[in-house]
């Protein structure tokens, strides 16, 4: 396998691991209540949290810094609102975990956040490498 293929895998990798660590492991309960409503400090908290995780890894990769503090800016809107939409759209629907459409929104949330990874990777090759 070529050293830029392993690169790339190693970076999606890492901001995989980050984000299992961020959603899962780091939320405080003020991070996980209120979530419904847009202006939730909490959620920007959280938001944070992902954005100082992939900051330290574009950091590893060698990236410049106004790389770093574009996709991080980019990272923080995409994360609060991805993550506002589906808090709304559960609070509207009163979605419960032993509900399908709760385990639907959860991987339609979860899958977005993939993809932004994935979207960043290509910045990352893009601009940065």
């Amino acid at each position: 396998m070529p050293e830029s293929y392993g690169a790339v895998l190693l970076l999606l990798c890492l901001l995989q691991i980050k984000h299992m660590f961020a959603d899962f492991y780091l939320q405080t309960p003020k991070m996980l209540t209120g979530r419904g409503e847009y202006f939730h400090l909490g959620r920007a908290q959280h938001a944070g949290v992902h954005v100082v995780g992939s900051a330290l890894i574009f950091l590893l990769f060698g990236a410049p810094i106004s790389f770093i503090l574009i996709i991080s800016a980019l990272e923080w809107i995409i994360h609060f609102n991805i993550d506002f939409a589906k808090a709304s759209y559960s609070d509207k629907k009163k979605l419960q975990p032993n509900q399908a459409a709760f385990w639907r929104a959860t991987g339609l949330d979860q899958l977005m956040h993939s993809l932004t990874y994935i979207a960043m990777v290509w910045a990352w090759i893009a601009f940065a490498a």
